[in-house]
């Protein structure tokens, strides 16, 4: 009897383990189901009751780790995960668990640990299809690497030093990085950066962002500001909230506030007494405001509640570094005397905000797309001076200083060298890398640095000289009046010179400007009862219509009837673009016409073209349009010769307008020379 119940309880036994077996397996198989529709929930319910019928299979523990993951219930999951490794110690699976719980738990150092030997184990699994899954990961040492350069990548265009917001306290680039690598943020990229089989750059370089990005301060520097040595060592919160300090203390906290980790103010965040610091600061100052996050311009001399006005009477819109402070960065905010918004208190940036951006348009002659979306460099140099011509800083330099990002020039800095000689540098550099003449175009007091460049960058106030403009249908007609064959050959032939003519260069502070020039034949002085700190001449010069000249100087007098010397020149300096030639050499196509012109001053001059034949080819319109514009006014420069044959320039407080008296009279064009002025 007993052996019967034996039999049948083993019987018992089989089918209660095949009923366990196929509930379990049913279990599964939903629980599966139900993480592909992404309702973990159901999932997690079907496979605890999966392990409920079978708990020695941790691949069970496994899924449902998975699971609870999906519902973010990051404990319960990393309680299957240890499990998994309790019934498997040598499976890779239940630290890969692991590492993700803790990961989602932020406990970042022990997750970059799980993730560790979870490497070691598929390094030395027996299987190996599993040891070729390590392929999959990079290695801890990979990822940091990978950080570091990021890290160096970014920070090379950021400032020197900046104010932790959080800790209050004044950080070189060292202590930056150290305050990255002890951050949570830090963990965080390299627990989620591990664990993908190749390195995400792109996600390691937007985390390396938000965590380094930094906002500047812009403002109107007042007495005591606090410097360097003031806040070095020190916590800026806990410092005596008394004059400036209020302003420094106040901007690091809006800054916090606004979510950002570091502050940059030009008072603090600069050795002063390093020239290389200086020196570096300068010349990347541009940089750091284009790069910034934020730019808050604090205008302190605007009360609360002003109305739109307030911001163009500002001290801070007469200050010469406010000019780049303001158009390199992409977001800015202006905050007014009690750290309130100006004006618009619901814009994120202050330079989508039409009423600002109209206010400032108007207050500094600054065009709505510039100040929008500046670019810096050499084009259009003449008007961005005229920008700068009505600013004032406290160091003369810096009104030269203040300019090198707007042009995008790097030039060394010396305080203490006069404000002639930092703008005469400044002035050649740009002559030198676009060949702009426009930056010639101004009035009032010569320089020491070179006579062709002002004093002062007021000198650039007034605007440009303008030719009268002229429409296609005038050219023409002006055109078809100088039909004549000699003219048109005469004209070829200056197109072509002038189109050789190599790019103004500056030299040892010497101009060699190439130019056309019109011998001056006589000056007289224009009497008058009135003391006068300027005198007006009478000038006269071969090829142009009588003039007047205003300056402080005294000319000499003279008639070519009476002297042999002819001490000045009325040069018009010759820009290829304002006259609309081809590009410089290099251009092919310049290259074409100019050898079409050549080629048919030679036919002219072999005779093989008839007396006054008409010719309307493209390069002979070309010349002739040419011959149009040169007959229209003009800025014209004077010059008095030197004892060594060079020139230098006789400033005038008015713009000399000059015209040719002929237009068909192009032989009075054609003394082309390039000029050494001093």
């Amino acid at each position: 009897m007993s052996m019967i119940d034996d039999a049948a309880k083993d019987g018992f036994l089989d089918w209660s383990n095949a009923f366990k077996f196929d509930c379990t397996a049913r279990c599964v198989t939903k629980a599966d189901e139900a993480v592909s529709a992404n309702n973990h929930e159901d999932a997690v319910k079907l496979y605890s009751a999966a392990i409920a019928l079978d708990s020695s299979r941790h691949s069970l523990f496994a899924h449902r780790s998975q699971a609870n993951l999906g519902l973010k219930l990051h404990a319960e999951a990393l309680y299957d995960a240890e499990k998994v490794i309790e019934f498997d110690p040598s499976s890779y699976i239940g630290y890969e668990l692991k590492h993700a719980a803790l990961h989602e738990t932020q406990l970042y150092d022990e997750a970059v640990a799980a993730f560790k030997i979870m490497l070691f184990k598929l390094e030395n699994a027996s299987d190996p299809q599993i040891k070729k899954l390590r392929q999959k990961y990079g290695s801890q040492s990979e990822v940091e690497d990978a950080i570091r350069k990021a890290v160096q990548s970014y920070l090379d265009s950021a400032p020197l030093r900046l104010v932790n917001t959080s800790t209050g306290r004044l950080c070189d680039r060292h202590a930056q990085i150290n305050s990255f690598k002890t951050s949570i943020e830090y963990k965080q990229l390299l627990s989620s950066s591990i664990k993908h089989p190749h390195l995400q750059t792109e996600s390691i370089e937007k985390a390396v962002e938000m965590y380094f990005r930094w906002v500047m301060l812009s403002h109107r520097w007042e007495n005591e500001e606090p410097l360097l040595h003031d806040i070095a060592d020190k916590v800026v919160y806990d410092l005596d909230p008394v004059g400036t300090m209020i302003k420094l203390q106040n901007f690091c906290k809006i800054t916090r506030d606004a979510g950002y980790l570091w502050a940059w103010s030009d008072t603090c965040c600069i050795d002063q007494h390093s020239n290389s610091e200086v020196q570096r600061s300068v010349n990347s100052m541009f940089v750091w405001y284009h790069n910034s996050a934020l730019t808050i311009i604090y205008l302190s001399d605007v009360p609360p509640l002003s109305q739109s006005g307030a911001l163009a009477h500002s001290a801070w819109n007469t200050r010469g570094w406010t000019v780049q402070e303001f158009l390199a960065p992409n977001v800015v905010l202006f905050y007014q005397a009690d750290w309130t918004l100006y004006l618009d208190g619901r814009s994120p940036n202050h330079k989508k905000s039409v009423a600002i951006m109209q206010e400032l348009e108007a207050s500094t002659g600054i065009d709505a797309q510039a100040l929008v979306a500046f670019r810096p460099g050499m084009a259009g140099a003449r008007e961005k001076l005229q920008w700068a011509s009505t600013r004032v800083t406290t160091l003369q330099e810096d009104i030269a200083y203040s300019l090198f990002g707007i042009f995008g020039v790097h030039l060394p800095v010396i305080y203490g060298e006069t404000k002639q000689n930092a703008l005469g540098r400044l002035l050649q550099e740009i002559v030198a890398q676009s060949g702009d003449i426009s930056v010639l175009d101004w009035v009032g007091k010569s320089s020491e640095f070179n006579s062709y460049l002002p004093a002062d960058i007021a000198a650039y106030r007034p605007p440009p000289f303008t030719s009268p403009f002229l429409s296609e249908d005038q050219i023409h007609t002006l055109v078809l009046s100088l039909q004549d064959a000699i003219v048109v050959k005469l004209a070829s032939t200056l197109y072509s010179r002038l189109g050789n003519l190599t790019a103004p260069r500056f030299g040892n502070c010497r101009l060699h400007l190439p130019c056309i020039a019109f011998p001056v034949t006589e000056v007289r002085r224009k009497r008058s009862h009135e003391q006068m700190t300027y005198f007006t001449f009478q000038v006269k010069a071969d090829g142009l219509q009588d003039m007047l000249i205003t300056t402080e100087n005294k000319l000499i007098p003279f008639s070519q009837a009476k002297s042999t010397r002819q001490p000045y020149l009325l040069v018009r300096p010759w820009n290829r673009y304002d006259l609309e030639l081809p590009a410089l050499a290099g251009d092919a196509q310049s290259v074409d016409d100019l050898s079409e012109l050549e080629s048919f001053s030679d036919e002219y001059s072999s005779g093989s073209s008839e007396d006054n034949e008409p010719v309307d080819s493209e390069p002979h319109s070309r010349a002739l349009s040419l011959i149009v514009r040169l007959g229209q006014p003009f800025g014209a420069l004077l010059l008095a010769q030197q004892r060594g044959g060079e020139y230098k320039r006789v400033a005038s407080d008015h713009n000399i307008t000059a015209q040719v008296k002929d237009l068909t009279a192009v032989h009075d064009m054609m003394d082309i020379r390039t000029l050494e002025i001093l």
